[in-house]
């Protein structure tokens, strides 16, 4: 494997929260910097210690915002989830449109922008749809398809799980600490108004950061990868906020087959209704 194709790789890992792992489990503990350095109660503890620490904090929340982009790719996530699959929020794709969205349970809205309808829609029917729907909200359940991808990152748990990995290692297999970086300390600094305390590990051409808050719970706030040139980025926040309940009222919705029909009418030789909206 290149190690372009490693970045790119690790970056896409990033987003997923996979990185976090990495940078928690099984590395070699670095010394502690000077106590008198703003680090406060951190200053006693090991960067493998306060890494351990903030994936604690991160795997027992019960519910937080989720923001994430990468510079290879135009996808950026704002979701604000909890453990019971509920979500509200945004999922940009660039160029090729952003919709709201919001999951109550089964439930699932979508409100997308003009550059969403004009994407999935050839020609003047992309732009006759964005005038006609301008503001609607699109409304189904998990048991569509393409509602069930589309909010997929909304189960808080589940990316708890991705982040925790596998709880036993194979009989007999080597410890990866003895082969992985050491994690280091980094100076504090300031993310969003919380001062924070860099966690680094780097590894080939990646460098990674968990910024841990030093104050109160010392959560995990933001995690960065940078390689080739390439970089990702987490940032997580409102640890235990609840998830905005309010959801579209029904004059304000339409049903998910708007979307799958017009898009099937102008696609008569698709394969499959869902290709064409996904694709």
């Amino acid at each position: 494997m290149t190690s372009k194709h490693r970045a790119t790789t690790a970056i896409t890992a990033l987003t997923c929260g996979a990185a976090l792992l990495a940078m928690a489990a099984g590395t070699g503990a670095a010394a502690a910097d000077d106590p008198d350095g703003g680090e406060g109660d951190l200053a006693k503890k090991s960067a493998q210690q306060i890494s351990d620490d903030a994936l604690h904090e991160l795997l027992g929340a019960t519910s937080l915002r989720l923001r994430t982009q990468t510079s290879g790719d135009p996808t950026k996530l704002d979701l604000s989830l909890d453990r019971d699959s509920n979500c509200a929020g945004s999922i940009s794709k660039g160029p090729a449109g952003r919709v709201e969205l919001i999951k109550r349970g089964p439930q699932v809205w979508m409100k997308p922008d003009a550059a969403f309808w004009k994407g999935q829609l050839p020609g003047s029917e992309g732009s006759d749809a964005a005038k006609q729907y301008e503001g609607r909200y699109l409304h189904g359940t998990t048991d569509d398809t393409f509602l069930k991808q589309l909010s997929g990152a909304c189960d808080l748990s589940a990316f708890q799980k991705q982040i925790a990995g596998p709880s036993e290692r194979p009989s007999g297999s080597p410890s990866p600490s003895a082969s992985a970086p050491a994690l280091t300390k980094g100076k504090p600094t300031v993310h969003e108004g919380s001062r924070v305390l860099p966690i680094v590990k780097k590894s080939g051409p990646i460098t990674q950061t968990l910024y841990v808050a030093i104050e109160g719970k010392h959560y995990p706030l933001k995690l960065t990868a940078a390689a080739d040139q390439q970089t990702g980025t987490i940032l997580l926040s409102n640890y235990g906020a609840p998830v905005p309940d309010k959801t579209p009222a029904p004059g304000d919705t339409l049903d998910i087959s708007v979307l799958e029909n017009r898009v099937k009418k102008a696609s008569p030789g698709s394969p499959s209704d869902e290709a064409a909206v996904t694709g």
